[in-house]
């Protein structure tokens, strides 16, 4: 055997290498195809955990909720109940949540969700995106039925400073948070723009609510009975201002310098709630679009493809993230909602 060889480093070729290095990491954030492969195993394991009643859930909890974002997901690569790759899981997951809607207009189960709220919100988005793209007469006339009645229900469960809690007013002894009112303002949107009667009364006094809870730096507290600026709420209060139309809002911009300085970098994830912010916020910086747009995706997609955890399912090579204080379904579904919003399947993410 003949020597092993020596490499010889020289200061240009250190050089080259630290370019080589640098393109690398430029241009990984940037390439369509990590992005689709981790998109592609992120929709295979979510499809690979629902429950034969075509629901997911958080360790049992929040089934609702989760069952609508998982489904949310899938409705964003393009799949609808109708026709697509994961038409089967939609369906399912239409069922259940039709199965789920109570009669006096709650989408869950109150016995099983301590904080029904945020099932219901998120239950009234997907439903509303699917019905849409519904091609059964009588599945239709289910649909606007039960949106009919869930918009009935939030109306009700509006707080008197017009938010809502982690359940209705009345439950909650009044008690409201900014994260459960947006879930209720984009879920008001979805249905309206799905041609369900939303009184404009309801999205007035949530806005209010918002400006009321809008601190002079232009961060959002977690409540208009007190708590500081939060970065996660004000992201989620930018979006939900721009769902309720108020695009040319005069608080949107102090809201969003508080955001850019507080959810942009490494440190960002300091702030707590990492994926639930910047699902929020993907959606302010995707609706801004252009380099503002580019710049915030090629940060953030990074960050999501290199903490994806490959896992093996009965489907194929698969993705999901394990990080957050709900679960995997929970942080899997946000995170490939962000990554698919170029895709534009859904309209109520469309800029």
């Amino acid at each position: 055997m003949g020597k092993p060889s020596v490499r010889r480093f020289t200061l240009a070729g250190l050089a080259a290498a630290l370019v080589v290095w640098m393109s690398a990491v430029v241009a990984g954030p940037a390439d369509a195809a990590d992005t689709d492969r981790v998109t592609d195993g992120g929709l295979r394991w979510l499809a690979s955990t629902q429950s034969r009643l075509g629901s997911w859930d958080a360790g049992g909890r929040y089934p609702a909720a989760m069952t609508a974002l998982a489904g949310i997901a899938m409705l964003s690569e393009g799949s609808t109940p109708s026709g697509g790759r994961y038409a089967p899981e939609l369906r399912r997951a239409v069922d259940y949540l039709l199965a789920q809607a109570q009669p006096n207009g709650l989408i869950g189960d109150p016995l099983r969700d301590d904080r029904y709220t945020y099932g219901h919100g998120f239950g009234m988005l997907f439903l509303s995106q699917v019905l849409g793209e519904e091609e059964d007469a009588r599945r239709r006339e289910e649909l606007v039925r039960v949106l009919t009645a869930a918009v009935q229900f939030t109306g009700q469960a509006q707080t008197a400073a017009g938010g809502w809690g982690y359940v209705s007013a009345k439950d909650g002894n009044g008690f409201d948070e900014g994260s459960t009112t947006v879930t209720q303002v984009q879920g008001l949107r979805g249905c309206r723009n799905a041609g369900i009667p939303v009184p404009k009364k309801i999205i007035d006094s949530a806005v209010g609510y918002i400006h009321g809870c809008t601190m002079a730096d232009g961060g959002v507290q977690y409540s208009t009975k007190g708590g500081n600026g939060r970065p996660a709420i004000t992201a989620a209060a930018i979006a939900c201002l721009y769902e309720a139309g108020s695009y040319d809002d005069g608080f949107v911009p102090r809201m969003k310098e508080y955001c850019r300085q507080r959810l942009v970098g490494d440190d960002a994830g300091a702030q707590g709630h990492w994926h639930y912010a910047n699902f929020y916020y993907s959606q302010v910086q995707y609706r801004e679009g252009g380099e503002t747009w580019d710049e915030y995706r090629r940060g953030t997609y990074a960050k999501l493809i290199a903490d994806a955890t490959p896992v093996e399912t009965p489907l194929g090579p698969g993705y999901r993230w394990n990080q957050g204080y709900i679960g995997p379904v929970y942080t899997t579904a946000l995170n490939l909602i962000m990554l698919q919003l170029d895709e534009a399947c859904l309209p109520i993410y469309q800029r």
